[in-house]
């Protein structure tokens, strides 16, 4: 194809992302301030669980949903609520301290706009968040050194046996030295529908094998789900070809590096969760 051609199709397609309706949900456990750009949806999440209610938000205890489940699938449960309640051509998830942005400034007004979206998408069929790089250890060995390492065991099990044809992208993407991290995303409706239904599929079913453990976890592993998740999303990408542009993430909160040091080295020393 020549370049005219090429420019052509591209600013027809560029034309069609016009019209689509964009909603970006910011998922959050408390009230914060939100971006103005109107596609920007605040929704409460484990809001079936709480008695406040955040002015301005919407929550995800409407409609079909699973918001008891949020200790367990964290942001998940935005997720799920827009795959049957959101009727936006184009989905998202982002965080109440995490947004896409070309910019290093902790300031909403300069994330991720409706146009760069749009332009972006025209391009490619997703956006992800910067690779996170583990550099000296694969996905799965960060995993069970962070977590409980029961629950990839039985994830690794569940893929094998209902979603077989996704299991060499599984092993591929864990042996990797990075991932894109955060249940972070921005992707057509047709393509969210599709990787919503999958995801949650082997999710509901790891959750059938293991919820017996996960009771009896501290609050920050019980969040299980979540994690498990992280690492499902490139498999999904690969295995089913979808083009993605990655944007990096800016942290609306103050990184405590430090903290975060101590824990790393501690994994790393023994003292992680490799059971």
């Amino acid at each position: 194809m020549s370049q005219s051609g090429a420019f052509c199709k591209s600013e027809e397609k560029l034309g069609v992302m016009m019209e689509k309706k964009i909603q970006i949900l910011v998922a959050a456990h408390k009230k914060v301030s939100m971006p103005s750009q109107a596609m920007y949806t605040p929704i409460q999440v484990g809001a079936a669980l709480s008695a406040k209610r955040f002015d301005g938000f919407i929550q995800d205890n409407t409609g079909r949903e699973i918001s008891s489940k949020n200790p367990y699938f964290n942001e998940l449960t935005a997720l799920y609520w827009a795959r049957y309640n959101s009727d936006a051509d184009i989905i998202g998830l982002v965080h109440y301290r995490r947004f896409f942005s070309f910019s290093k400034q902790k300031d909403s007004d300069k994330i991720l706009d409706e146009s760069a979206i749009r332009a972006l998408l025209s391009k490619k069929s997703v956006i992800v968040p910067k690779k996170r790089r583990y550099w000296i250890e694969s996905s799965e060995s960060h995993y069970r050194h962070a977590h409980h390492g029961v629950a990839l065991d039985v994830l690794r099990k569940v893929i094998a046996i209902k979603q077989p044809d996704y299991l060499t992208a599984y092993d591929h993407n864990m042996s990797r030295t990075w991932a894109h991290m955060f249940n972070m995303f921005i992707m057509p409706r047709t393509e969210y529908d599709a990787y919503v239904d999958w995801l949650f599929e082997i999710l509901f079913a790891v959750e059938q094998k293991i919820q017996s453990d996960v009771v009896n976890w501290d609050i920050y592993e019980k969040r299980v789900y979540g994690f498990l998740s992280e690492r499902l999303l490139d498999v999904w990408l690969e295995k089913n070809h979808i083009s993605y542009t990655e944007v990096p993430v800016v942290f609306m909160e103050k990184q405590n590096w430090l903290l975060k040091g101590g824990k790393f080295l501690a994994r790393k020393i023994g003292f992680g969760r490799q059971i």
